[in-house]
């Protein structure tokens, strides 16, 4: 029996790091690969609102496809976050983020297989790495980006956190969360070119390398503080809220908000 169950959790660990392994590589090639291939393509460039529907893009569609596998996580900041806030054992979080990470890095280097296929592709031209200061779109300082960072992953996870409550309406929270990443992206895109994510930023750095590397750093640390942050904070909101006090707010909510 005891050989039974532990055949089952391990290949329960591998099919769910499978999901967030395949989930992390198409957010990573479609979403970088929206800004590398079709941003500025030649007068039918999708441009920065593209690109930022791509990437919310990528996670809605994963989510649907593999988070009832998974939970859909495809970010260690999302992993990270989701302990933070008790939703995951901390056993996840190392196989969890391997996964996440190599994923990204597929992503990235089939990408940067179709990209190479351009004559004069180079990828000095940024390939979709996060970056600060002179590599920033907007020429934002470090401290801009890493405020932007941890403010964005916060609200990301805040996101999460919440539309994935028991209490929240079921079914929708692929929409809200894809919707929510695209929002980010339309705000953060010229800040630090986006990441709240540190495998999507992994993945393009390696193949760009030299200042893309030196500056990886904030893009793990800053979303990360941020994840773990509203972790705590959706815990104390939900353990502050009873169900029966929720309920009994009903009359200045409307009938039809009771779960």
């Amino acid at each position: 029996m005891n050989n039974t169950l532990e055949e089952r959790i391990m290949w329960s660990i591998y099919r769910r790091c499978t999901a967030e392994f395949i989930g992390t590589f198409w957010l990573v090639f479609g979403g970088c690969g929206s800004a590398v291939l079709a941003a500025a393509f030649p007068n039918v460039g999708i441009g920065l609102l593209g690109v930022s529907l791509a990437f919310g893009l990528t996670v809605l569609t994963m989510a649907y496809a593999v988070g009832h596998i998974s939970g859909g996580h495809f970010n260690p900041a999302v992993s990270v976050g989701l302990w933070a806030g008790g939703r995951i054992p901390a056993s996840d979080l190392a196989p969890y983020i391997a996964s996440q990470v190599f994923g990204a890095i597929l992503g990235a280097g089939v990408l940067y297989l179709i990209a190479s296929g351009k004559a004069g592709f180079d990828t000095a031209a940024g390939f979709a790495a996060n970056g600060y200061g002179a590599h920033s779109p907007g020429e934002y300082s470090v401290g801009a980006g890493f405020l932007t960072e941890v403010v964005m992953t916060f609200m990301f996870l805040m996101i999460i956190l919440g539309v994935t409550d028991s209490r929240a309406p079921q079914g929708f929270a692929p929409l809200a969360i894809g919707l929510g990443l695209t929002l980010i992206h339309l705000v953060s895109i010229p800040v630090t070119n986006t990441s709240v994510n540190p495998a999507r930023s992994t993945g393009p750095a390696l193949f760009v390398g030299d200042w893309a590397l030196a500056q990886l750093w904030l893009f793990w640390v800053a979303p990360l503080i941020g994840a773990a942050l509203a972790g705590l904070a959706h815990r104390w909101l939900s353990g502050s809220v009873r169900r029966e006090d929720w309920q009994a707010a009903a009359p200045t909510r409307g009938p039809k908000t009771i779960p």
